[in-house]
């Protein structure tokens, strides 16, 4: 396959899913890809989320399940013919310490970070790599490379599986056209992040050198690069967006 030379960060003409969607990180993300032209499909548990943008529907999809997930991705090839972008921001977060925690708490971790990013890239990476190509970007974090900052020990091992998944898809997927990345992020001040942060998290001017904690549109415009023709020479890293915390 001819790979393409990077690009403009537009895209026009191309077919967007984003799990995750109804609030912070998802939803920052599906706004700035329809912004950057996109039709985007966002994608929740919740039965409804907000966009102003026309370019935005939202679909109710609980991305643990594999009967959903077949559903919703026939349903959205059926409809617009094409999907070019996968995003996955589908997660939930646990604080506690591996001697506290549960065989719940590992199912819940694993089920929604990890098998909510591999039953929609098992379902749609094979439709990509038929169809001439796309662009999977999953979250990531900070906490799968230095082994956590407020999260539990079963929050690393799910965010640590999907970094080498999307390696994995990346590798087996770059001479089809389809390209995997993750975006790894620091603190950012979300809904998730705050069911935390008052147990462990670090003091933003002491541990961030750029002073602040992350905002979900800090994050939603490096899934944007990484989903763009901006990024035609990229597959298979960890883009870290942190402020500066780690510097690898």
């Amino acid at each position: 396959m001819n790979i393409p030379t990077s690009a403009p960060a537009r895209l026009d003409g191309r077919v967007a899913l984003v799990t995750g969607a109804a609030g912070g990180i998802g939803k920052a993300t599906a706004i700035a890809l329809a912004e950057a032209g996109a039709t985007v499909v966002a994608t929740d548990i919740a039965d409804k989320a907000d966009f102003a943008s026309p370019a935005i529907a939202y679909l109710k999809y609980d991305v643990t399940s594999p009967e959903q997930t077949r559903s919703v991705m026939a349903d959205i090839l059926r409809l617009y013919g094409q999907l070019d972008i996968l995003v996955l921001c589908a997660g939930t977060i646990t604080h506690r310490p591996l001697t506290e925690s549960t065989d719940e708490e590992w199912r819940a971790m694993l089920d929604v970070n990890l098998m909510g990013v591999v039953n929609p890239v098992r379902e749609i990476y094979p439709v990509m790599a038929e169809n001439g190509g796309g662009k999977i970007v999953a979250l990531g974090s900070i906490a799968a490379k230095i082994g956590g900052v407020a999260s539990g020990p079963a929050y690393v091992a799910a965010k640590s599986a999907v970094h080498g998944l999307m390696k994995w898809v990346a590798k087996a997927g770059a001479a089809k056209g389809v390209y995997a990345s993750v975006v790894a992020p620091g603190p950012v001040e979300t809904t998730m992040w705050n069911t935390v942060t008052q147990r462990a998290a670090p003091s933003a001017n002491g541990n961030v050198p750029l002073g602040r904690y992350g905002q979900p549109e800090d994050i939603a415009q490096a899934i944007l690069f990484l989903c763009s023709p901006a990024s035609n020479w990229i597959t298979g890293t960890v883009l870290d967006v942190n402020g500066g915390m780690l510097m690898d």
